[in-house]
């Protein structure tokens, strides 16, 4: 007789693996939800924890409140590990090493001091939410942008090369009218000011005393506005050439063999951004859901 075991315990792997990994059932959801609610909790306690009034007044239960996220993280680490069948593919993965990160530095505390603010490594945990809350579908707008900043980089490159030439040529001019009795001491320290202007910051640390130098300072900051002006037309014209280009992209992702607003996560090599109601894993064939 077959010993039923065996297969009793590799559906309760399964079960546990849609509620871990996945957010398209009300209990992956939920489970998203609760880890979310515990990530921000954690992070709070370091931030309270971080204010000597009241570390002073409530450090023993903001303690014990920390422990108790460190253990319910660490359950939730080893659970994600069990109920994979290649453990190392979550262990080495993004979110795999984020986890252990920002569950660590706790136990760490232990033995090094100074090592607990690091807990707030966690917050990387609440990227997250974009697999949760579906955000990928509003991504579009943030990957053009990102490719048009990668279409300017050259463009960019050469003009911000023009601008760290003309802040050394203004700073040793200004080394030269102001001198170091108006506070301009040295070359290095006049770039200084000269970049300080002409990204329009002003710190007021110094400021030329002469009126040949106030002439040029005044220059310098009508020409910080032209600076600001010139990279933003230049990725602009970058973005909207690819916004003209957004119904193409559209077509390919229609074309694609993957949508990215499928949450569905594949047990055996954890590969995601499956079809909606794909009932096989795209990489390695494995079934998705419970039979």
């Amino acid at each position: 007789m077959e010993n039923p075991l065996p297969e009793k315990n590799k559906r309760w792997k399964i079960k546990l693996h849609e509620i871990i990994y996945e957010a398209d059932t009300p209990a992956g959801k939920l489970f998203d939800v609760i880890l979310l609610v515990f990530i921000i909790a954690s992070i709070l306690l370091v931030m309270l924890e971080s204010v000597a009034s009241i570390d002073l007044k409530y450090h023993f239960w903001l303690n014990v409140g920390e422990w108790i996220v460190t253990v319910l993280f660490t359950i939730e680490y080893i659970a994600r590990v069990i109920t994979v069948k290649k453990p190392w593919k979550y262990i080495f993965s993004f979110y795999g090493i984020i986890d252990l990160l920002s569950t660590l530095p706790k136990y760490l505390s232990l033995i090094f001091a100074g090592t607990h603010a690091l807990v707030a490594l966690r917050a990387l945990r609440l990227l997250r939410v974009f697999r949760i809350l579906k955000l990928a579908r509003y991504l579009g707008a943030s990957n053009q942008l990102a490719t048009a900043l990668k279409a300017s980089r050259a463009k960019i490159s050469v003009f911000l090369f023009a601008v760290v030439i003309a802040a050394t040529i203004f700073g040793t001019i200004m080394y030269l009218v102001e001198g170091e009795k108006n506070g301009f001491d040295n070359i290095p320290k006049s770039i200084y000011w000269s970049i300080v202007t002409l990204t329009t910051v002003g710190f007021g640390d110094i400021a030329p005393q002469t009126p040949l130098g106030q002439f040029i300072a005044t220059i310098i900051m009508v020409l910080g506005y032209g600076i600001i002006a010139v990279p933003t037309g230049i990725v602009s014209a970058e973005y909207t050439r690819s916004t003209n280009n957004e119904e193409e992209q559209k077509l390919k992702k229609e074309q694609s063999n993957t949508v990215a607003l499928n949450t569905q996560s594949c047990q055996n090599c954890l590969a995601e951004n499956h079809k909606d109601k794909a009932e096989y894993c795209y990489n390695c064939g494995q079934p998705l859901h419970i039979k």
